[in-house]
């Protein structure tokens, strides 16, 4: 049975309260101020605390979708998609530690990417124009064109402007939340700007899939890195992403891990999606799944610890960028990323 969940008394005086002849600490503190740090002072019972995920406390990460019809049509505009309202946390934030957003740009117009963060990463979905930004403390000036398929990462520094040359729409990520909850700003860059060319990510995943040995992977994908990473292999010391194919008529077997993903799904036809649930069978597949449809240009999230099985019934290969907090996890040793296959 349950117990509710309550404060767990304690049984004995407090030593250090000043009414006991506990310390008043620094020269100049009063009895009533002393006693006034006392006040947030909280016991539980481990039984009751030790797992503070569950509705009403530390909400769960559920299971969320964004179409391509939010970024279809419209003015220039920062088009987040945002869950903090369910997650009981601050705007904007699509995970605890990450936020996700659609850029659209009309043809000749610019935006700033503004956010308090420390790695951004932006993906070309379609269109073309230039990135600046000044140099400033936390680093140096850039200045840049972009294409549909590239793909590139951005350091603390000043804000970075986009400028399209036609109508345009960018997807981009940014650890903005997690420096919020820490209650932290970046105070310098921790790696330097990169791109990823498109025709380079298309030629490196070609590559593989042409390997003999990429029939038995469990995923067939580039996982994207910074040299100035060497330990960790993810894109920045926080994001991590793989631009990844699901060949026609194939499955890719369930794998789990404790970093949030989220999916961006560059192309496909009908009859793709993703098979996502919380345990497997014994012949290991995944019991009582959710379904998600895959959209070109669609999003959708995966929770941590949710085995997840890609699928391309379709007659054409597809083409998919997950993006997760797990160059964090990496750091931390955390990730436990588990294979079926």
């Amino acid at each position: 049975m349950t117990q509710a969940t309550r404060p767990f008394a304690p049984q004995s005086p407090n030593p250090r309260d000043p009414a006991n002849g506990g310390p008043l600490g620094q020269a100049g503190d009063s009895p009533t101020r002393q006693g006034a740090l006392e006040d947030k002072a909280q016991f539980f019972d481990y039984r009751e605390a030790a797992n503070p995920v569950r509705k009403g406390l530390t909400e769960p990460i559920g299971y969320r979708q964004w179409g391509p019809s939010l970024h279809s049509s419209g003015p220039t505009a920062v088009l987040p998609l945002d869950t903090s309202t369910d997650l009981g946390c601050p705007a904007p934030a699509t995970s605890p530690g990450l936020a996700a957003s659609f850029l659209r740009l009309r043809s000749g117009e610019s935006l700033a990417a503004t956010a308090r963060a420390s790695s951004s990463l932006f993906f070309v979905l379609q269109g073309q124009g230039q990135v600046e930004r000044k140099g400033c403390d936390l680093g140096h000036s850039l200045q840049r064109n972009w294409g549909q398929g590239d793909l590139f990462v951005l350091p603390a520094g000043a804000v970075p402007t986009l400028s399209a040359d036609v109508d345009s729409v960018l997807y981009w990520v940014h650890d903005g939340p997690l420096l919020t909850y820490l209650g932290v700003k970046p105070c310098e860059p921790r790696f330097q700007a990169t791109f990823y060319g498109g025709e380079r990510l298309k030629a490196e995943l070609t590559s593989l899939m042409e390997d003999p040995s990429s029939l038995r992977s469990n995923r067939l994908s580039i996982l994207l890195a910074n040299a100035d990473l060497p330990a960790s292999r993810t894109v920045s010391h926080t994001l991590w992403a793989m631009y990844g194919a699901v060949r026609a008529g194939s499955c890719q077997p369930p794998h789990r891990h404790q970093s949030v993903a989220i999916d961006l799904i560059i192309d496909c036809d009908p009859g793709c999606y993703t098979l996502v649930g919380t345990a497997l069978a014994e012949d290991g597949a995944i019991l009582n799944p959710t379904r998600i449809e895959w959209e070109p240009g669609g999003v959708f999230v995966t929770p941590p610890g949710h085995w997840h099985a890609h699928v391309n019934e379709s007659g054409r290969i597809a083409h998919l960028l997950p993006i997760q907090d797990a160059g964090l996890h990496t750091y931390l040793r955390s990730l436990d990323i588990r294979f079926t296959a």
